[in-house]
């Protein structure tokens, strides 16, 4: 197996995304590698005369405030630099392989939910992620 030198872990700050922080700092122990952690707060704009049922996100400071806060106590709680941290704003899809590039990852670790029915046919983050990254990509499963 390949030693990974550059991990982008990217989170939603849930907890399931925080066990997945936990198991992702072990793997970057492992192969001695440095770990960044990304989060990526999205904004929806919606048109209003449009019949899309995507609720209006607003961004403002305090929104962007609050991650830096949480991403920053988990990253304390995980013994990593603030430094290693990253809240981001845009598209999560885009911003997880804009990120990537940009930090050189040779491995981008996120999760990854099971899904039944229909839900099959939706294009999740996961699925555009590991057809489009330019590196490796770990799901992991979220339970």
């Amino acid at each position: 197996m390949t030693d990974y030198h550059q991990l982008l872990v990217a989170i939603d700050l849930s907890d399931q995304s925080r066990a997945i922080a936990a198991k992702s700092v072990e793997l970057a122990q492992q192969w001695r590698a440095k770990l960044r952690l990304l989060h990526v707060i999205e904004f929806v704009p919606v048109e209003p005369m449009s019949d899309a049922l995507v609720p209006v996100v607003q961004i403002d400071d305090r929104v962007i405030a609050r991650a830096r806060e949480q991403i920053h106590a988990l990253a304390a709680t995980l013994g990593l630099a603030p430094d290693d941290c990253r809240v981001a704003t845009g598209n999560v899809k885009a911003e997880i392989l804009r990120q990537a590039r940009e930090v050189s990852a040779d491995l981008i670790v996120l999760g990854c939910r099971e899904r039944h029915g229909l839900s099959i046919l939706v294009n999740l983050t996961e699925d555009t992620v590991l057809h489009a990254a330019p590196c490796d990509v770990l799901a992991m499963r979220v339970r």
